[in-house]
């Protein structure tokens, strides 16, 4: 499944996409709060499956956002360049369309573990220590991936 894009010509193929996903250093996640307003937040994020996981604070804005309405966006931008002369830039983007979900237990463990993985794959075992240490200060949430897609401008 995919967005609808309007410039079709800049459409990337899923797997792009969702290369795309799993290689990003950050994405910024949107969520909506219960009065409509739209809210914003960048963040890290592991792909596990068709998931995306991130880990927050105890409390916050998005949480209660999350709360009322889980439906959530969640994009990624890649390399970029700017191209003065053109009046433009080169780009690539994704964007997923989810539903969030706290998870635990073994999920939670593994969703954080997958972070480690990530940005600090050279320290794992101390990475599954601070875990083990302070893992219970966190929650984690999983975005169920209904929908993918992406854009390029090479």
């Amino acid at each position: 499944m995919s967005h609808e894009l309007r410039r079709k010509d800049r459409g990337i193929s899923e797997s792009e996409a969702r290369a795309l996903l799993e290689c990003g250093e950050f994405g910024v996640l949107s969520t909506v709060s219960p009065d409509g307003a739209p809210y914003g937040v960048p963040l890290s994020y592991c792909v596990i499956d068709n998931a995306v996981y991130f880990h927050c604070a105890m409390e916050g804005h998005k949480l209660e956002n999350i709360a009322a309405d889980n439906r959530v966006s969640f994009c990624v931008v890649g390399a970029t360049e700017v191209l003065p002369d053109k009046f433009s830039t080169r780009y690539e983007s994704v964007i997923v369309s989810g539903r969030a979900k706290e998870v635990f237990d073994a999920e939670k463990q593994r969703g954080l573990e997958g972070l480690v993985v990530k940005y600090s794959s050279d320290f794992r075992e101390s990475g599954l220590r601070y875990i083990d240490s302070d893992g219970k200060c966190t929650r984690v949430f999983r975005i169920t991936i209904d929908a993918v897609s992406g854009k390029a401008r090479r």
